[in-house]
């Protein structure tokens, strides 16, 4: 089984078996009763150690059920830890549990799932909040899918509850994930049988892994499910099938036409900003915070294209837009203090201060010789929890310099927020340190934007796209 052996992080093993099997097929190993010709745990294990070598070549990944296995009792429990070992070591397993309790036995969970079981990720409740969750994500090398919009007639009645500032209850569960993942290795579950919800999901967790069952037996739609919640990169999405396979005549043979069907179907292309984000960029370049030519970054890079934010402390009303759009970023983090990163991030600070009536802190670039001598200025106690605030972010050092001082003055560190990332590693980078993340743009999407509407020079998109592909390909060799 996959877990017990490398160091690697979960993603890294999905991902790696995606691109190798070409698959994104996630086989589910239900042994219900109407499949087995006992109802016995030998017979479930022979059921499914069967699907097993017959679907192996064409999986991303399994998933067994273990209500199935659980319901057989102490042999249902030594079946499924077989059946979790007879998978390939190269195939990603993913327990489908559904647990979610307080920390010290959601601990006990993840013992059981990991340890004992040897599952690589589990599929969680998040209705008891992020400690019930942590213990399952503090080793890279196993994850979790949170029930984000699940497939059920039943669940809109919980996940589509209204939240104000939040939308449906389920968008607020994908934008904790973004806050609650210290190492990439938290996915969430969406219905394929929801296209809707799972587009509106992918749009506020883009980079996320997306567990989607639903096609089959329950009616979701293969094409429809591929173009909602796919990633740019063709990866992100796991179709879990379960009973189309095990009810097939040859589930060889059906596994290989699904993912077959699933290569060949169109990567989707970026969509539009929402509205008030697409007005917000454009804005942005009409004041000149955009400038293509040749410019000398922070870091040492020359890039076609800068960003100069300052330039929003002379535009009051575009200032409180920009600070309203971190808002959504925000709703999902836990934090006593904004800390926005001098210079830029001081007026960005300053206006989310007044919107959030949160308080705001700052550390300094240079420590004085005199007076309080205080690396951070602002009024907090330690063990109190800090978002760092910035304009933009290209390689996440200055973000680095920042949480320094903040932890050294004993405040609590985890996540940065920024209004622009350039997409140069900073992702990484900081998440190499136990820091997470938070964009309100992509270098990307701006292009994509703006070359949509027809604002950009064709000369202009080409040597930005070019050097953005460069530095995602430095990013992915680093």
């Amino acid at each position: 089984m996959g877990s017990a052996g490398g160091a690697w992080r979960f993603v890294d093993k999905l991902e790696q078996r995606a691109r190798r099997a070409r698959s994104l097929l996630c086989v589910g190993l239900d042994p219900h009763p109407e499949f087995l010709p006992e109802p016995t745990a030998e017979a479930a294990r022979a059921f499914c150690l069967a699907l097993i070598e017959q679907t192996a070549p064409h999986a991303c990944a399994f998933k067994p059920n273990s209500a199935f296995f659980e319901a057989l009792g102490a042999e249902g429990f030594a079946a499924l830890r077989e059946v979790i070992a007879a998978v390939p070591d190269d195939i990603p397993v993913i327990l489908d549990a559904k647990r979610g309790d307080i920390a010290s036995t959601a601990r006990a969970y993840a013992l059981a799932a990991f340890e004992v079981l040897g599952a690589d990720a589990i599929t969680l409740s998040p209705y008891l909040g992020r400690d019930a969750v942590e213990p399952f994500l503090e080793d890279p090398r196993h994850g979790a899918f949170l029930l984000c919009r699940t497939s059920n007639p039943g669940g809109a009645d919980l996940q589509e509850l209204h939240l104000p500032a939040h939308g449906p209850l389920y968008l607020a569960v994908a934008r904790l994930a973004e806050a609650w993942d210290g190492h990439g290795n938290l996915g969430l579950v969406v219905g394929a049988t929801q296209p809707e919800a799972l587009s509106q999901v992918r749009a506020a967790a883009p980079e996320r892994w997306i567990l989607a069952p639903g096609v089959g037996a329950q009616g979701g739609d293969l094409g429809a499910a591929l173009a909602a919640g796919r990633r740019a990169d063709g990866l992100g999405l796991l179709i879990a099938v379960s009973r189309s396979l095990a009810r097939a005549g040859d589930p060889a043979q059906e596994a290989r036409r699904l993912r077959e069907a699933m290569a060949a179907a169109p990567v989707p292309q970026p969509g539009p900003l929402d509205p008030a984000l697409a007005r917000l960029a454009d804005a942005l370049l009409e004041i000149g915070a955009v400038r293509f030519g040749e410019f000398r970054l922070k870091s040492g890079k020359r890039s076609p294209i800068y960003f100069d934010l300052r330039l929003l402390s002379s535009y009051p009303r575009l200032l409180n837009q920009v600070a309203a759009a971190y808002l959504p970023l925000l709703s999902g983090l836990q934090y006593d203090h904004l800390a926005a990163v001098p210079y830029a991030a001081l007026p960005i600070g300053t206006a989310l201060a007044l919107l959030t009536g949160k308080s705001m802190i700052y550390p300094r670039k240079e420590v004085k010789e005199y007076g309080t001598k205080a690396a951070v200025e602002g009024r907090y106690a330690q063990g109190e929890r800090a978002v760092v605030v910035d304009d933009l972010a290209t390689t996440g050092g200055s973000k680095l310099e920042a949480i320094e001082r903040l932890r050294a003055a004993g405040l609590v560190a985890e996540d940065v927020v920024v209004l622009i990332d350039r997409q140069s590693g900073a992702v990484e980078q900081l998440r190499g340190h136990g820091v997470r993340m938070h964009a309100v743009f992509s270098m990307g999407q701006l292009l994509d934007h703006w070359e949509a509407a027809g604002r950009l020079e064709a000369g202009q998109v080409q040597r930005a796209r070019r050097f953005l592909e460069e530095e995602r390909a430095g990013e992915k060799g680093a």
